[in-house]
């Protein structure tokens, strides 16, 4: 039933990018915003305490409804909800779509345009130096598809009968770690910042922990699914980032794996603009080439009962 359910989800993915809006719920960010300024002011396990009790109250209606459908009309209700729960877990916005209206972008000259789909993807700004930007989305591609895609689809199956909730659970820390760092920029006095500090540091700690399984599983596939040996090489040369379970180990890892995978040779004659393209579609298609192996894999589980 998951792996109908995961079929279904990516086929919508591809073919309804204009129902995409419908993933923004923006009652769901004032609902968010409202419960981390509770949490502002507040001692780091009284933050953390706010933090976890937002999580439970916002998927806690899945757990309900998911586990009440389950078993009734063979199944077919639970299958519904799993692909309108995976449909709004994903996301927000699909990575290809991403990149390839940066890529348009470029290819227009369309600077602004391009600037702001990169920054989009790094979720932060655009290095000024243009090939340290290049390089910066390439990475950032690699950093989203996990964010958005493959930790999605990894608890979504690790939880069995209960897919819908491990999916849905980790977009919500996502949100919450999301909606957490645009608060912490909103503050201006320094007592306000510094508690809405806290309430990020907390929000993206919960965040990285559920995405610290299914990121180093990311990082595997790449190596995979691109050149092996660069990519093995990368994880073993860590540049001094964060390690253990922590936001930036998580990013730092998928994006050395992702970059060194990918293994580009130098084109002569090529200039920036045609090298930002280059490098950021073969990001994506690596991408891609992993999202089928994964589905292969998921798919041989399931028709051999090793998932639900």
């Amino acid at each position: 039933m998951n792996l109908i359910a995961l079929l279904v989800s990516l086929v919508i993915e591809r073919l309804a990018t204009q129902y995409f809006h419908w993933r923004r719920m923006p009652w769901l960010d004032r609902v968010i915003d409202a419960g981390i300024r509770n949490a502002s002011g507040k001692s780091t396990v009284s933050a953390l305490s706010l933090v976890l009790l937002l999580t439970l109250v916002l998927v806690l209606p899945v757990l309900i409804v998911s586990s009440a459908l389950n078993d009734t009309l063979l199944g077919f209700p639970y299958l519904v909800l799993s692909i309108a729960v995976l449909f709004f877990s994903l996301g927000p916005k699909d990575v290809g779509e991403d990149v390839d209206e940066y890529c348009r972008a470029l290819e227009a000259g369309d600077e602004e345009t391009a600037r702001r789909r990169a920054e989009t993807l790094i979720e932060g700004e655009l290095p000024e130096d243009q090939y340290e930007a290049t390089r910066a989305v390439e990475a950032a591609v690699f950093v989203q598809a996990n964010n958005r895609l493959f930790a999605v689809i990894f608890w979504f199956f690790v939880l069995g009968p209960l897919g819908p909730l491990g999916a849905w659970t980790y977009r919500i820390t996502d949100l919450i770690r999301r909606r957490a760092v645009l608060n912490a920029l909103r503050q201006e006095n320094e007592e306000a910042s510094a508690a809405a500090v806290r309430v990020q540091a907390v929000a993206s700690g919960l965040h990285a922990f559920l995405a610290w399984i299914p990121a180093r599983l990311t990082a595997i596939g790449y190596a995979i699914a691109g050149h092996f040996d660069a990519a093995i090489e990368a994880w073993r040369t860590p540049r001094g980032e964060p390690g253990g379970i922590a936001a930036g180990s998580n990013e730092s890892l998928l994006a050395r794996v992702g970059v060194g995978a990918m293994a580009l040779d130098e084109v002569p004659d090529e200039d920036l603009v045609e090298r930002s393209i280059r490098g950021a579609t073969t990001a994506n298609s690596l991408v891609f080439r992993l999202l089928l192996i994964w589905v292969v894999i998921i798919a041989a589980m399931t028709l051999y009962g090793w998932t639900a």
